[in-house]
């Protein structure tokens, strides 16, 4: 066998002990900034990165990076507005990978929607995964089609939490679309009635799966789950009704002539956890349906809900990269995966 060409570098040798050189030898700088990330080449525990060309200097010594989320509120957030770590990866399990960020947009008719799900700073810094799960979807076409928006918040403690939210969000999604045709039927009539015991029976199976799936894991009882929210539009223009369904924790709430409306879901007197919301649309509506992650700095901190009613309000709709600005706005103390639907009525 032929000796390697000069200069070729054998990416699956070790490196001679003498070509590892120190930091300053091999002319390189450190990098150790807690809260900024750790990039570059690795040594053991020595991390560095290439020195950088005349004239530039490090994000964190110039000061926030150029387009940094908005923070309101008091004082600025303790971890780093971007991301930092990837979570560690299995080469088995790759398509339990989330991407930091998702983000989705649509306008059919009356309706033009905005839909975001982005990691935590908390997860971000720790290189975890983004416990909320995001789908959207349409059933049909025409008129006759429904818009689903569904969202998944997996336990906090969990070590599978991000993928029991993919689970729910991809089995709630599969049943209502396959029960499409009567849900658009029952919309078009206004069956509120019909509406929830249906929506209330696909949810109860999507639970029973996660159950059954916990199960097969091997998991305590009750820990292969999440938290799930749905939004069912239809695509009708006639038709200004819009349903919200799930369990566990989130936010529902609506700007009309500029103010805040919380309608957040009680859990049902009669089937406790299942929640359920039927809500007529008006010209110029906000409706915006949330993950805790933005439901409680929303209800916690007015100043991030009055600048939210502000880019959002009297019919203002943003592109997708003004949404995601929006969502990613910062609030100290807050730090958890953000998740949301944003749907404007005209």
């Amino acid at each position: 066998m032929s000796e390697d060409p000069p200069g070729t570098v054998d990416l699956f040798r070790p490196a001679a002990a003498s070509a590892l050189r120190p930091a300053e030898a091999a002319g390189v700088v450190p990098v150790s900034r807690a809260g900024r990330g750790e990039t570059g080449f690795v040594e053991g525990e020595v991390r560095w990165a290439p020195e950088l060309p005349p004239g530039w200097e490090p994000a964190w010594e110039s000061g926030e990076s150029v387009g940094a989320p908005e923070v309101v509120g008091g004082g600025p957030p303790t971890y780093s507005p971007e991301p930092t770590a990837w979570p560690q990866a299995d080469p088995d399990g790759l398509d339990g990978l989330l991407a930091d960020t998702v983000l989705d947009g649509a306008s059919y008719g009356r309706l033009t929607i905005r839909t975001v799900a982005t990691r935590g700073d908390s997860a971000r810094y720790r290189g975890q995964p983004r416990r909320d799960a995001l789908l959207t979807a349409r059933f049909g076409a025409g008129d006759d089609a429904l818009l689903l928006v569904a969202m998944a918040s997996g336990a906090r403690a969990a070590d599978d939490a991000h993928l029991a939210a993919q689970d729910a969000v991809r089995w709630i999604a599969a049943a209502v679309g396959r029960s499409r045709q009567r849900l658009a039927d029952d919309l078009r009539a206004a069956r509120r009635g019909s509406l929830k015991s249906g929506l209330h029976r696909l949810t109860d199976r999507c639970y029973g799966r996660l159950r059954a799936r916990g199960a097969e894991l091997g998991l305590d009882e009750g820990t292969y789950t999440a938290s799930l929210r749905c939004l069912l539009l239809p695509a009708d223009p006639q038709c200004r009704i819009r349903l919200v369904f799930g369990v566990g924790e989130g936010g529902l709430f609506r700007i009309r002539d500029g103010a805040w409306q919380d309608l957040d879901l009680a859990p049902d007197e009669t089937s406790a956890p299942f929640r359920f919301r039927a809500a007529v649309a008006q010209p110029g509506d906000a409706l915006l349906m949330c993950s805790p992650g933005l439901a409680e700095p929303l209800r916690g901190e007015p100043k991030l809900a009055a600048h939210l009613a502000a880019r959002w309000g009297a019919g203002r709709v943003p592109g997708l990269a003004g949404y995601l600005a929006d969502a990613q706005t910062r609030v100290k103390g807050y730090a958890d995966d953000r998740t949301a639907v944003t749907v404007w009525d005209r």
